[in-house]
């Protein structure tokens, strides 16, 4: 319990000093005008996404089941751009606006529940392991995420290059990753500062400026992280791995 309350500590003054808590007037809006170029700067393929509305979501579907966090247009993976005149046209048309980053093209993310990045992160520390980007989403520890930015697999042009694996991660399929989720090509994830219904954030704790490392240096800690939080309630252990496929 003493480790956890440091953690929140830890949580909440990284929040502050990223982005997470930005507050409102023209000084939040140049702060988080800067956090995006900060993104865009590092490559990131950003695009507008939604926002909250009152208990809801900023657009026009009833119900919609991914308040504020998903993209305005069909057409994100193609209109995604780190070019930083198009970033600002967005928001500015749009103040309100969150963005995503499209994964698969500069960077992937490695998306875990944060209890579990916690764990791994004290484990990559003891190994000297360097992290790059990471941001949490949402504003319970038990229920909110932690995202490992990594190098992207890329997007070679012969398919058979490219190898899947069972933790790639898509928008439809999202519910059936509880645990890791490997955002590669064809998917998405909030973009620092974001907000979310509720009192929900998506804020940076280590920057978008950090080199971002390959992903198969932190997936094992990763994964060992998810199984020990999941305990007992995990039966099927046989997680496909990428390693030699």
């Amino acid at each position: 319990m003493e480790r956890k309350s440091r953690f929140t500590q830890w949580l909440r003054r990284s929040r502050s000093a990223t982005g997470g808590d930005t507050g409102s007037g023209a000084g939040a809006a140049s702060a988080r005008e800067d956090l995006l170029m900060a993104a865009a700067a590092a490559g990131f393929p950003l695009a507008p996404a939604a926002y909250p509305s009152g208990y809801g979501c900023s657009c026009d579907r009833i119900g919609c089941p991914t308040p504020a966090r998903h993209p305005v247009s069909f057409a994100w993976a193609t209109q995604a751009s780190a070019d930083p005149e198009k970033v600002r046209h967005w928001l500015r048309a749009d103040p309100q606006a969150n963005f995503i980053t499209a994964t698969g093209l500069v960077h992937d993310v490695l998306d875990v529940p944060v209890e579990a990045g916690r764990q791994a992160l004290e484990r990559l520390g003891a190994s000297d392991v360097e992290v790059g980007p990471i941001a949490t989403s949402g504003g319970d520890l038990r229920q909110g995420r932690m995202l490992f930015f990594t190098a992207t697999r890329g997007t070679p042009e012969d398919e058979d290059e490219w190898w899947p694996c069972e933790l790639d991660c898509h928008p439809e399929t999202m519910d059936e990753h509880p645990g890791l989720r490997w955002h590669c090509r064809g998917s998405y994830v909030l973009v620092p500062p974001a907000r979310l219904p509720g009192d929900g954030r998506v804020a940076w704790l280590l920057g978008p400026e950090r080199p971002l490392p390959d992903p198969l240096t932190l997936l094992e800690a990763l994964t060992d992280a998810g199984r020990v939080l999941a305990g007992a309630e995990e039966e099927h252990e046989g997680a496909a791995w990428p390693i030699g496929r």
